[in-house]
């Protein structure tokens, strides 16, 4: 073959293996990477601000954002933006409340009478283990109208003192005897952050940080007093409190759920913690299976001592249950933000969604499609 011939040959070959291989190259699936940013953009774009997403798979990791922080500003939601993350706050106080346990100066068995004298009717029949698991029975004082009803006027740094949600929830009646069944029980963790006071000579925001927060360097975590978010955080945006169109909502005083509920954190600090749970680094084999151990609250759940074993996120339907797994951690909602912060049992995948919107009740399709996808791969 003339040598002019051949080298035109070559090229031939060349570029048709260069074609072939950029055509497989367009065929082939997208990243595990994309496919996560595809499903959380359909997710944010469906009905909310924005949101951030952490996953976990063995040692790889997983960060990713979409939509906005702050709505006025079309600020960019980031990896690290901090989030009001609700009732995630009761794994950490229940934790707390266990190491207490450890050292010998609680029992689970110990009632709220022996501790607070005189703060619950009936206290004397209601134990520490019924606080932590939601059977003691008491009402929810979020149920009463009163409560939410100065943030609704516009009076968004409304203070609530501990004691006076206590008060108003046990002005109605018990719900049913202690021990009797499951109720969620926002009252129960602000009568088990009074405890964590009443037992060490300290704030339950100082006890977090000295047990929890401090040791894993958890630096966007705090439990604030006041309405301001420390650090660069992610406005929420609600229309809870009676508005049409979602209002930002962001200045809503975190005493209205204190122990229950007022955390602020960021998705790694979640992923952080609850790998040091799961892991037995915050508490002792024993008291980790005594947290552990659950209650049946439902065909794909149950609930342990502020920790919950779960397949439907409580926002899925049967038909739509993680296959793969079941995850433990705890879900929080407050109004204008949500999360979800997740891990398996060996610790092998992990998942923490924040969002700077309504989640509860209305996640929709796209929620359930970011789940599968995010938890089972």
């Amino acid at each position: 073959m003339p040598e002019s011939l051949r080298h035109a040959f070559t090229v031939c070959i060349c570029a048709l293996v260069a074609a072939v291989a950029v055509a497989a190259a367009g065929a082939a699936p997208a990243s595990r990477e994309a496919q996560l940013q595809q499903a959380l953009d359909g997710f944010v774009t469906s009905g909310f601000p924005g949101a951030v997403l952490l996953v976990r798979d063995g040692d790889r990791t997983y960060r990713l954002t979409s939509g906005v922080s702050d709505r006025s500003r079309r600020t960019p939601m980031r990896p690290s933006h901090r989030f009001r993350v609700g009732s995630v706050t009761k794994s950490l106080v229940a934790t707390v409340i266990l190491q207490l346990v450890a050292e010998g100066k609680l029992s689970l068995d110990d009632t709220v009478e022996e501790r607070l004298p005189g703060l619950v009717p009936n206290g004397d029949g209601i134990k520490i283990r019924q606080l932590l698991n939601h059977t003691a029975g008491l009402f929810d004082y979020l149920n009463d109208a009163r409560i939410l009803r100065p943030y609704a006027a516009g009076k968004l740094g409304h203070t609530w003192r501990p004691r006076e949600l206590v008060a108003r929830a046990v002005a109605h009646k018990p719900l049913f005897s202690p021990g009797a069944r499951f109720e969620y029980c926002n009252t129960c963790y602000v009568v088990l952050g009074l405890i964590v006071e009443k037992t060490s000579g300290r704030s339950l925001a100082s006890e977090l940080r000295r047990r929890i927060i401090g040791p894993l360097g958890l630096r966007g975590t705090s439990l604030p007093s006041s309405p301001q978010i420390p650090g660069a955080y992610a406005h929420g945006y609600s229309t809870q409190l009676g508005a049409n169109t979602p209002q930002d909502v962001t200045g809503i005083s975190p005493t209205v759920t204190w122990a229950a509920g007022g955390l602020v954190s960021t998705a790694d600090d979640l992923a952080v913690f609850y790998r040091a749970l799961l892991g037995g680094r915050l508490l002792g084999a024993d008291l980790l299976r005594t947290m552990e151990a659950g209650l049946r609250i439902g065909p794909l759940d149950d609930y342990g001592l502020g920790l919950w074993r779960t397949r439907s996120l409580a926002l899925l339907s049967s038909a739509q249950r993680l296959r793969c797994s079941a995850f433990w951690g705890h879900n929080g909602d407050w109004p204008g933000y949500h999360a979800d912060a997740f891990v398996t049992k060996d610790l092998t995948r992990q998942v923490v969604l924040l969002v700077n919107g309504d989640v509860e009740g209305q996640p929709g399709p796209k929620f359930a499609q970011l789940a599968r996808l995010a938890y089972c791969g």
